[in-house]
């Protein structure tokens, strides 16, 4: 085993030379030796950096273009009770297999992951484009999702594994101006290839940014061949365990409030059968020899608290990604264009401020630097609900403008910070926890925030002072979108009671983020405790 690369003393250990590779020095370019060996810098080969891209632009690009083309699909397939389930299907099949491909990872290796989850990607993207109903298109969507659950964990896995600790800002940067590109251009794009094709091409496009990826990868990636007694046994019992009960617990969260009220019995037997499947699972993980969901991931400070943190940045980035445009355009009047502006200008910030945190991280450590960001992000995300009504365009745009930037100075240190405490050997598994976690907050948070909105507005409903308002929930969307037909008094009162319930929702983004900074202060140890870098194999 070679010499550690020296430190200087500073936070979290972080070396204060150029390191050399990655931990464990399990991934190399073609034909190197070890991690990075690629180039004379020390950095991966340009073909495998693109092929990354491209396999993060896969999963990113899909979760924004399909949402423009939705009345095409529906008008072609029927279904639009149920078309919903287009993005809920592929979100749950993303969320419930990333434990099992971060575990898969550190037993095969990343390569095989990656390519299977590209190639079933590739399949679910060739079946979608040729569905002929609405079911079919969402089981396909769902096929597709189990191929982006490998994709989006083993993507970010492999990048820490090329690159060492002083450059993976630069690589998690690019991995974020890959999405918010996509969240730019992904609209505009399956708008333009859904009025001026057909929407069938928003899958189709997938086929070559796939085929390019997967040679890519084939060709210019390698890693050392595991012996079959170091790689030990899969435990498919937990995997399926885990499988199933994250399905169940999801997609409760998801028909909750929807389909059917909270308390009713099939919101409350799913509910409880996901909790007997989670007692069960967590018997057979403690039994298992090789646990898909470890418990070291829990027992381990640094880890338990950067999960809890990205638990509570999905659950307050509802509010932004899923609120704001309604409150663009049910309150400031906004067309679907103005609304994803305003909301996609914190994607523009996020990528700058991700590439800038290792200036900071590096003076006062992974948590510091994340509690800042969270702490800004709290009142950021306060100072929305501070906003006069009716609020002009610029000033919502502002605050997502700020809050983008917080963001990236919170979640990238966390990402950086974790996967370099761990080696080769653990760190799929710790990535995709962090993922996983950051799924089911968004999961969570989507539920809890859409009753506070639906509480809110009901009782504005209730209280509405003026004739000509509508009387159910259901009827509020159908009524703004043609206010011209509505009272003047009863359109007004409609967009103060959406502009009421968008900030409650970001009280409860607000205290997401106050949770995410006292889990960093209290549970998250001060210094992280980050691996030496090893120069090779």
């Amino acid at each position: 085993m070679p010499a550690a690369d020296s430190t200087d003393g500073g936070p979290d250990g972080i070396p204060a030379g150029r390191a050399g590779g990655a931990p464990g020095a399990a991934v190399s370019a073609k034909g190197a030796t070890g991690v990075g060996a690629g180039t004379p810098d020390g950095r991966p080969p340009t073909p495998v950096v693109v092929s990354l891209m491209l396999g993060m632009a896969l999963v990113a690009l899909d979760s924004t273009i399909v949402a423009t083309a939705v009345p095409q699909i529906v008008g072609d397939l029927g279904g639009f009770s149920v078309f919903s389930w287009l993005f809920s299907g592929y979100l749950l099949a993303v969320t419930v297999t990333l434990p099992v491909y971060g575990k898969l990872s550190d037993t095969f290796g990343r390569k095989p992951v990656l390519l299977f989850g590209i190639a079933l990607f590739l399949l679910g993207s060739l079946l979608c484009a040729s569905a002929w109903n609405m079911a079919a298109l969402i089981a396909f969507r769902i096929v597709q999702g189990l191929g982006g659950g490998a994709l989006q964990g083993t993507v970010q896995t492999l990048a820490a594994d090329l690159y060492p600790l002083k450059e993976r800002p630069r690589i998690q940067a690019r991995m974020s101006s890959v999405w918010a590109t996509s969240a730019v251009a992904g609209p505009a794009l399956g708008g333009l290839l859904a009025s001026y094709a057909h929407w069938r091409w928003i899958f189709l496009i997938n086929l070559p940014l796939a085929a390019l990826a997967l040679w890519m990868i084939t060709r210019h990636l390698t890693e050392p061949v595991r012996s079959p007694g170091r790689r030990g046994r899969v435990d498919w019992a937990g995997a399926l365990g885990v499988f199933c009960c994250g399905g169940l617990l999801l997609f409760a969260l998801v028909q909750g409030g929807v389909a059917w009220p909270w308390l009713s019995a099939p919101s409350l037997g799913l509910l409880g059968a996901s909790a007997v499947l989670a007692a069960v699972v967590v018997r057979v993980e403690r039994r298992a020899e090789e646990p898909i969901l470890p418990g070291w991931v829990w027992r381990r400070r640094t880890i338990a608290a950067v999960n809890l943190a990205m638990g509570a940045l999905g659950l307050l980035m509802v509010a932004p990604m899923v609120f704001m445009p309604t409150y663009a355009q049910s309150v400031l009047g906004l067309g679907p264009v103005g609304a994803g502006l305003v909301m996609s200008v914190m994607t523009l910030s996020w990528p700058v401020t991700a590439a800038l945190s290792q200036h900071v991280y590096r003076r006062i450590g992974f948590r510091n630097t994340a509690a800042v960001g969270i702490a800004l992000a709290a009142v950021i995300l306060y100072s929305f609900t501070l906003l006069p009504y009716p609020a002009r365009p610029w000033q919502p745009a502002l605050v997502m403008l700020l809050l983008g930037a917080s963001l990236g100075l919170f979640q990238l240190p966390l990402i950086v910070g974790v996967q370099s405490t761990v080696g080769w050997a653990e760190r799929g598994t710790t990535t995709a926890s962090v993922l996983f976690c950051r799924q089911v907050g968004q999961s969570v948070g989507a539920a809890l925030l859409a009753a506070v909105a639906n509480a809110t507005i009901a009782a504005r409903l209730a209280d509405a002072p003026a004739p000509g308002v509508p009387g159910h929930l259901d009827d509020v969307a159908k009524a703004l979108e043609h206010p011209g037909l509505l009272p003047r008094a009863a359109a007004d009162h409609l967009r103060e009671a959406v502009a009421a319930a968008v900030e409650h929702i970001f009280l409860g983004a607000t205290a997401a983020a106050v949770a995410a900074l006292l889990v960093l202060l209290l549970v998250a140890p001060r210094r992280f405790p980050v691996l030496p870098e090893l120069r090779d194999e």
